[in-house]
């Protein structure tokens, strides 16, 4: 994983879900976190978007199966990634 991007990815995630604790790899998904639920996702999806200044597409956040496919799409269309 992109180390700048799993950075702020990890600060975002630690935030969404108050744990300053919790650190992130490309596999962690829903089920690696106890409190990602539902209404965290769309916490979590909206914290990303202004961190990186994108919007995910419904497709995009359907296939998003785990923190690698999340940076992925931040790779490919991130207008702030310094």
């Amino acid at each position: 994983m992109d180390e700048q991007i799993n950075n702020r990815l990890n600060e975002v995630f630690q935030e969404v879900f108050d744990d300053e604790d919790l650190f992130i790899d490309d596999d962690t998904n829903a089920d690696s976190i106890d409190d990602w639920d539902s209404m965290e996702h769309i916490n979590l999806v909206v914290a990303v978007e202004e961190e990186f200044g994108l919007t995910f597409s419904m497709d995009e956040i359907a296939e998003m199966q785990n923190v690698g496919d999340m940076v992925e799409i931040i790779k490919e269309r991130a207008t702030n990634l310094d």
